[in-house]
């Protein structure tokens, strides 16, 4: 009797190949195993491909709660944005995909995994990294790694097979997506020259075809969690959802920049994220009103961390857990409510209130009700540049000598 193998199946051009060639060359019982992370439309019809590719098996697991409270809220409370740009939302969906597959394996009796990544994508690390930490013993098999072919070859050996595809020669987009964001690689991006063509996108529509009024969003927090839209309370799924549709409806979310791969690469990565942009600028806005200076400043080398070790496939390591934890702390206050005025393109935020706010009117107000004591600012700078005189009075003319 054949070993079992357990496939993270997508549906995509590598994983349907993969499902034959497991079976022609290792001669594998193929399960295939997809996850919903908001990712696809119809899983039915994803299961149903599966099993006539020749899966003995096909589960399908709804993981999309699991993957808004244990992934995606935790990064947003980091503000987490590799280099600046990217806000994870593949990355963030890949250890548990690999916890899931893992859990999966043991459940069937299968003695290794397979995912459809390629050797030169971040994907790959994040899988093996996060399958090895959770089950060492497990056999991990990547065989769009090991075919080593070239997208062409790989959509001719469908063709052969009769698999049939998501993608063409002519349209060779390679699409990943969750609740959290799109990405789209592949073809004519691939040239860091070139403009992204219009039909590479589907949540954000184009700034010419945005509404000529500009639209409010009022967000509210939690302890940095988003709970309301507008006035409207809703669960996570439910909000980062509308939030997708509101902003992408204004032209807001689409990502285009030059990314560093674990791998050493550097590649043109396209991106659509309109709820992870809009919720990470309002939450970023509420924390500026309810952190300290010396909070916000540790904060961002900490979500600067937090960041790349998501990115790096490290999220089941003890230093996410232990950047967690800081993270955890600092939205002990963040409580309250954002507003962002969308048009255009463009979100900007107009107004933000918390009832932890350290804004006080009464010490900013230059007007009527001003409690802030001007006179105590004279003994405060005199002792503020006190290191600045006594370095200049001690090595300044030296300097000048010198």
């Amino acid at each position: 009797m054949a070993e079992k193998v357990v496939l993270a199946y997508s549906g995509g051009v590598d994983t349907s190949v993969a499902i034959k060639w497991l079976k022609e060359k290792h001669n594998l019982e193929v399960i295939a195993f997809s996850v919903d992370v908001g990712n696809e439309p119809d899983f039915p019809a994803i299961r149903e491909k599966a099993l006539k590719l020749g899966a003995v098996k096909a589960i399908v697991a709804d993981a999309r709660e699991a993957f808004v409270d244990e992934f995606v809220f935790p990064a947003l409370k980091a503000n987490a944005m590799y280099q600046g740009q990217y806000p994870l939302a593949t990355a963030l969906a890949r250890p548990l995909m690999a916890r899931l597959l893992v859990e999966t394996a043991i459940k069937e009796g299968a003695k290794s995994v397979a995912h459809g990544c390629t050797g030169k994508g971040n994907d790959q690390v994040r899988f093996d990294v996060s399958v090895a930490g959770l089950a060492p013993d497990l056999k991990i098999l990547a065989p769009a790694r090991d075919w080593d072919m070239t997208r062409d070859e790989t959509i001719k050996y469908a063709k052969r097979h009769a698999i049939p595809l998501p993608v063409t020669a002519e349209s060779p987009y390679s699409i990943d997506q969750n609740l959290w964001g799109r990405s789209i690689e592949c073809g004519v991006m691939e040239d860091p020259w070139a403009e992204p063509p219009e039909d590479a996108f589907i949540w954000v529509k184009s700034i010419a075809d945005t509404p000529d009024k500009a639209e409010y969003a009022e967000i509210g927090f939690e302890k940095g969690i988003p709970v309301t839209l507008n006035g409207n309370k809703m669960d996570g799924i439910a909000l980062i959802q509308k939030a997708n549709d509101l902003a992408g409806k204004h032209g807001i979310g689409r990502i285009d920049h030059i990314e560093d791969r674990v791998v050493g690469i550097k590649s043109r990565e396209v991106y659509e994220a309109p709820a992870a942009l809009l919720l990470i600028q309002a939450h970023q806005a509420l924390e500026s009103l309810c952190l300290s200076k010396e909070q916000l400043r540790f904060k961002q080398i900490v979500s600067g961390e937090y960041s790349d070790l998501v990115y790096n496939g490290l999220w089941f390591t003890s230093f996410r857990e232990d950047l967690a934890a800081y993270v955890e702390s600092s939205q002990r206050f963040v409580t309250g409510a954002v507003r962002l005025k969308l048009h255009k393109g463009s979100s900007t935020v107009v107004g933000r209130k918390s009832p932890y706010s350290l804004y006080r009117h009464d010490l900013a107000t230059y007007d009527k009700g001003d409690v802030f004591d001007q006179s105590a600012a004279v003994g405060f700078i005199h002792l503020w540049g006190l290191p600045a005189r006594t370095q200049a009075r001690m090595q300044g003319k030296k300097k000048k000598e010198g």
